[in-house]
């Protein structure tokens, strides 16, 4: 039964994909052209992460901030530009992610694919998490939606994610896979779709 649901996933994430990258084509092709002129650099940005089995694959974003990313946190005090911080406040910058479904590196819902230095570096029982396509929404995105602006009011942004947030994000997501069900991978949808 579980074998089915499982199958079940993955052809719903295809189709939704495929359904998805469609109807936001245009809008797409419109936000890489804006993103570019807006941060000076290239509208599409690429990051290596960490995916099922530990394989690492490109990650792929819209633009949102000028210079290059040399931090595995990201802060409001880092240079986001006034359009890229629209597209993050409405999850707008994931979009290109749909290439990473169709590709077979993620899921719609799963453990949030993390930096090389953080997910590859899991043991023991923590290294269920990889067992599993990484999404772009689940549980410990739900929850750490606001993660930006909770790391901006912090002193030390990378010492608070790699000692607080970080360990919450890896019980929140082994819980989420010993668990795991197709129809709370619907209702996590649902959330990061009409939750604010």
């Amino acid at each position: 039964m579980i074998n089915i649901m499982k199958q079940n996933k993955i052809i719903i994430d295809y189709l939704l994909a495929f359904s998805c990258l469609i109807i936001f084509f245009i809008p797409m092709i419109v936000i890489f052209i804006v993103a570019t002129f807006d941060t000076g650099m290239i509208g599409i940005f690429t990051q290596k992460r960490v995916g099922k089995n530990g394989k690492s694959f490109n990650l792929i974003k819209f633009r949102t901030m000028k210079g290059e990313y040399d931090s595995s946190v990201t802060t409001h005090k880092m240079q986001i530009t006034k359009l890229g911080k629209l597209l993050r406040k409405y999850k707008l910058d994931e979009i290109p992610q749909i290439v990473n479904i169709l590709t077979g590196d993620m899921s719609w819902v799963g453990p949030r694919p993390d930096v090389l230095g953080y997910a590859d570096k899991l043991e023991g029982e923590d290294k269920i998490i990889l067992s599993v396509k990484p999404g772009i929404t689940g549980p410990a995105q739900l929850k750490y939606r606001n993660e930006e602006e909770i790391l901006s009011k912090v002193e030390d942004p990378q010492w608070y994610n790699d000692t607080i947030i970080w360990k919450d994000k890896i019980r929140i997501n082994k819980n989420y896979v010993k668990n795991w069900s197709l129809s709370g991978d619907l209702n996590y949808l649902l959330k990061t779709i009409f939750v604010k």
